[in-house]
């Protein structure tokens, strides 16, 4: 039987000093910093919910890009603590976003959808890259399948946020990109809720 997503794998240390998972990540994190710069400036531009939203992912996964380089090749309980420290930060963005989209939906919104179309598939593009690169460690621990786990939302909500545009275009009102931003808070909740559990699981493994 296939290892389950919730199984505590083995401490792999070899994994975590591989040139080519630190190489892909520093990729992950450049791609991510650019694009967090471009969708925030195009977000306030465009009054997106959905491309700021997107934007601040962003810039959240560059962060937790960060951190994984920074732990990559410690033991497995600093590197539980960090993809806990992830879990953390996912949930509150998640928050955050819900929060931000029920704002706009009180205070009205008038998004751009051409401006939505054309930064959305940027963004779609560079996270399908970036996603691709990381598909041989999705399976890795807590700290590996954070990041994945962060790739894959992000492509999800790329696709969401060009859809959300052909929305606004279609129906000539907001909703279409603030239910976006919501389903992308909830996709950031899911996700920190899938990390927090192996996360523990693997910092108990640590301590026998």
């Amino acid at each position: 039987m296939g290892k389950s997503c919730c199984q505590v794998p083995e401490p792999d240390q070899a994994i975590h000093n591989d040139a080519r998972w630190r190489r892909i990540l520093w990729i992950a994190l450049v791609a991510n910093a650019t694009m967090f710069l471009v969708e925030i400036i195009a977000g306030v531009m465009a009054d997106s919910r959905a491309l700021q939203a997107d934007a601040l992912d962003f810039f959240g996964d560059a962060a937790n890009y960060a951190i994984s380089l920074g732990v990559a090749g410690m033991g497995l309980a600093w590197r539980a603590k960090a993809a806990l420290f992830k879990s953390a930060t996912m949930l509150a963005f998640g928050l955050w976003v819900i929060g931000y989209a029920i704002y706009g939906l009180v205070a009205g919104s008038h998004p751009e959808p051409q401006a939505m179309t054309l930064v959305g598939t940027l963004a779609l593009l560079v996270n399908v890259a970036v996603t691709l690169l990381l598909f041989r460690y999705r399976a890795g621990d807590a700290n590996m399948r954070s990041v994945w786990i962060c790739s894959r939302n992000d492509a999800i909500g790329n696709l969401a946020v060009v859809v959300a545009a052909f929305g606004v275009f279609g129906t000539g009102q907001a909703w279409p990109d603030l239910l976006v931003a919501g389903i992308m808070g909830g996709l950031a909740i899911w996700g920190s809720l899938e990390v927090f559990v192996l996360a523990r699981r693997e910092l108990v493994h640590a301590r026998q």
